[in-house]
């Protein structure tokens, strides 16, 4: 995996060979964005599988549920962490009669499976949500939600990559995304290596820009959606939604359906994970703020139902009420392996 943290200045790619590598680089942020997070995990938990060297099956079990319980303390928020998580359980509990080496090899086949349909779900979440987008559009993004939050393409810029691909002359503001600035380090980066017209802005000039009509539609990705569609992703996210409503700008999500978590109802219910103090000091590990300032750290923030146009998924585009138009997909959704698209609540683009 290529490591997001030493994004643009370095290309540096990491070669994990056991689960508590991947463990560490989730949690770090080397590899970040809920598709990414989630096909990591499958692949540690398989990785870990591979390597545990006991053929007597509770033996292998137990140090199997220790690989799970590491890959499942890394990140709190991101739902498809816990989504891969679950799949790999459910190959263990179908295979349990089988040999442990038959049992391997049935999890790394997961994983592997896990990684080839987040490609193809995000290529049909692209073509689904590049109808919204018009020829001339510019489109606000917030936080990295690309190929490098997912195995490629990504969920956001998908739309964006897809609406490019089909000649549509298209413009992208690109908010920085304080404190870690994935938008500045890593969206512009992946726009630049696209040649995919872009301007990069801080966060706090996307109201000015929305108030001169610069800004046509907003498309961001997330990390968990509750069943009425309540979004949680990255910190700044709400604050776009309530300029893009004030300003009569469409804000759309895009996500797989494996980021959508149909056990919650709302978005009250859903983590936040609060993390260190040094990514809001510190800037590229340069210090920008006063010794021991008190400092609040939250990685997310929920965006209502209520401010969202359509949830872009691989299915189709939903529409508000979400709990309405997503029920018959999450009744259909959980093997997530059929990406054909269905009517349950699509909007015209």
């Amino acid at each position: 995996m290529i490591d997001q943290t030493r994004l643009p200045l370095e290309e540096v790619f990491i070669e994990c060979g056991d689960y508590l590598c991947v463990a560490d680089a989730i949690k770090t942020m080397k590899v970040r964005g809920a598709p990414a997070i989630g096909v990591s995990a499958a692949m540690g938990i398989a990785l870990g599988a591979k390597n545990i060297s006991s053929t007597d099956k509770m033996e292998f079990l137990n140090q199997f549920n220790q690989i799970c319980d590491a890959i499942s303390s890394t990140r709190p928020t991101a739902v498809n962490l816990f989504w891969a998580i679950n799949r790999m359980k459910n190959i263990l509990e179908k295979n349990k009669d089988l040999d442990v080496s038959f049992i391997k090899e049935a999890l790394v086949d997961e994983a592997i499976l896990i990684a080839n349909e987040d490609e193809e779900v995000c290529r049909k979440m692209g073509e689904n949500g590049a109808v919204l987008i018009e020829d001339g559009d510019n489109v606000l993004t917030h936080c990295n939600a690309g190929a490098l939050a997912a195995v490629s393409y990504g969920t956001a810029l998908a739309v964006v990559r897809a609406a490019f691909n089909q000649g549509k002359n298209i413009h992208v503001y690109v908010d920085e995304t304080r404190p870690l600035l994935q938008g500045a380090r890593l969206t512009a980066w992946e726009l630049m290596k696209e040649n995919i017209p872009m301007t990069l802005i801080a966060d706090n000039m996307a109201g000015y820009f929305m108030s001169k009509n610069k800004i046509d539609k907003v498309v961001v990705g997330a990390d968990r959606i509750a069943a009425n569609g309540d979004t949680a992703n990255k910190i700044g996210t709400y604050s776009v939604s309530v300029l893009a409503k004030e300003n009569n700008v469409p804000f759309y999500v895009a996500a797989p359906l494996s980021t959508i978590d149909f056990n919650i109802k709302s978005g009250d219910e859903i983590i936040i994970e609060e993390r260190a103090p040094e990514e809001v000091t510190h800037i590229q590990g340069k210090q920008i703020a006063p010794d021991g300032v008190k400092v609040a750290n939250p990685a997310f923030d929920v965006t209502p139902a209520k401010n969202i146009a359509g949830i872009i998924t691989e299915k189709g585009i939903a529409k508000f009420p979400f709990t309405e138009s997503l029920k018959t997909w999450g009744h259909k959704s959980q093997s997530h392996k059929d990406t054909s698209e269905e009517t349950c609540g699509l909007m015209n683009g």
